[in-house]
């Protein structure tokens, strides 16, 4: 069981970040863009890490509060809870 979620959380992690690359893509070619609920949806649901490595190496969503201080929050809070259910 713990092996598949860590399988999962890789997936949504690897799809998280390409997803932050593709939107600053767009962003550059001012096209259609990907929401900023479904960019911070993505980190809740386990993609946290690859939003944040898809911020500094994409250079993407830096400047904007929630992405700058949410995404450390969200990250935070998702290690906690594995601690209290590993416990």
């Amino acid at each position: 069981m713990t092996q598949t979620i860590v399988y999962i959380l890789i997936v949504i992690n690897v799809l998280t970040f390409v997803i932050y690359g593709i939107d600053k893509w767009k962003a550059k070619q001012g096209s259609w863009r990907i929401s900023e609920a479904t960019l911070l949806t993505l980190a809740v649901l386990g993609g946290s890490i690859g939003a944040l490595l898809g911020m500094q190496v994409w250079h993407h969503k830096t400047m904007h509060k929630k992405f700058k201080y949410g995404l450390p929050l969200i990250l935070l809070a998702q290690i906690a809870l594995i601690y209290f259910i590993n416990k």
